[in-house]
């Protein structure tokens, strides 16, 4: 059934009131401070066929009425209007990352600091897994005193590792050699399958065993379990929600976020590009719990991968103003990764006149 004009006007104010109240929306509410010009009869009629519909819900048969998550949905689809972010929003972004745009580590690791200051909300970041980062080459560097630096480049950095012991008597000629075969041997794989075929390369390796048993123990320090990926940030925001004076809600929330793994599950995107994804409660998301909804974004700047950030809070949740920070934190942590210059600019992309 198509939704006509005025339904879809009436979904959005009951949306939009709902996520700035969190009080279910009367007709009369609707017609006072809305749609003055339509009569309250109209629109007790309109409220009963989106209910009939699926949109809404009623808790009692003289209350107000509160969207479904089918309703939240289609808001994000096709009602939503973008939000914008205050002068002071814009300028806690760029002062964030502003002293960190050389360390970029650092500067992913703060993304979710910096979302969930601004929405309120509790945030999550999951940052890009070693495991799968792919092994370009390995070098090693004679340094003398059967000493060599170990240096090691995969597809997303370079990881110069401490010294490592060589075979007394082995000469440059020969750590070269080693260096060479090593490099030919691990290029290609990622640092995941180390673990796999270390029994199988050290058993084909003679006079090298050495270097390449300590060759694989560097290789394998740079692999992690996936949980520590995951950063949670602003867990104790979810109480700033009145949806959370529920136990039962608090209770389903907790479970979500005291696993690492549950959490890497509903949070990790599938593109390598800004592009925000909507998980509403029990809208068929099984993942995420009936009263909870999570919106994500996953960031890449120069071809890497930065990670995919969000946040996780009620269904009830501001959508516009979380899909807008994700946005603007996107765009700013691209630009210093690139290490472009932020220009001054509002949430809509216009330039900002300096006062």
């Amino acid at each position: 059934m198509k939704m006509s004009d005025r339904k879809k006007k009436i979904l959005q104010i009951v949306v939009d009131e709902y996520i700035n109240t969190a009080v279910p929306v009367s007709s009369k509410s609707i017609t006072e401070k809305h749609l003055t010009d339509v009569s309250s009869a109209t629109v007790r009629n309109e409220l009963a066929s989106l209910e009939e519909l699926g949109y809404l819900t009623q808790f009692h048969t003289s209350g107000g009425r509160v969207p479904s998550p089918q309703a939240y949905r289609f808001y994000i689809e096709e009602l939503m209007e973008k939000g914008n972010l205050s002068q002071s929003d814009l300028d806690y972004i760029e002062n964030a990352f502003a002293s960190k745009s050389h360390d970029v580590e650092h500067l992913i690791k703060s993304v979710s600091s910096v979302i969930s200051e601004l929405t309120d909300y509790t945030s999550v970041a999951i940052t890009p897994h070693a495991d799968a980062e792919t092994i370009r080459s390995v070098s090693l560097i004679s340094c003398g005193e059967n000493t060599a630096l170990l240096i090691i480049m995969t597809s997303e950095r370079i990881l110069r590792d401490s010294f490592i012991d060589v075979p007394e008597g082995m000469s440059d000629e020969d750590i070269d050699s080693a260096s060479k075969m090593i490099s030919k041997l691990f290029a290609g794989k990622a640092l995941s399958e180390v673990k796999d075929t270390e029994e199988e390369i050290l058993a084909d390796f003679g006079q090298y065993r050495q270097v390449m048993s300590e060759v694989i123990a560097a290789l394998k320090s740079y692999t992690r379990p996936r949980d520590e990926d995951v950063v949670l940030t602003g867990a104790e925001k979810i109480f700033n929600h009145p949806e959370y004076e529920d136990i039962e809600n608090v209770k389903n929330f907790l479970t979500v976020i005291s696993s690492k793994d549950r959490l890497a599950d509903i949070i990790e995107g599938e593109n390598d590009e800004i592009q925000i994804n909507v998980k509403i409660g029990s809208s068929g998301d099984s993942d995420v719990p009936d009263d909870c909804s999570v919106v994500t974004a996953t960031y890449s700047a120069g071809g890497k991968n930065l990670g995919t950030y969000g946040v996780i809070g009620p269904i009830r949740m501001d959508y516009p103003k979380v899909i807008t920070v994700l946005e603007n934190v996107g765009k700013v942590l691209e630009e210093l990764v690139n290490g472009k210059k932020t220009d001054k600019k509002d949430s809509n992309g216009n330039e900002r006149k300096e006062k």
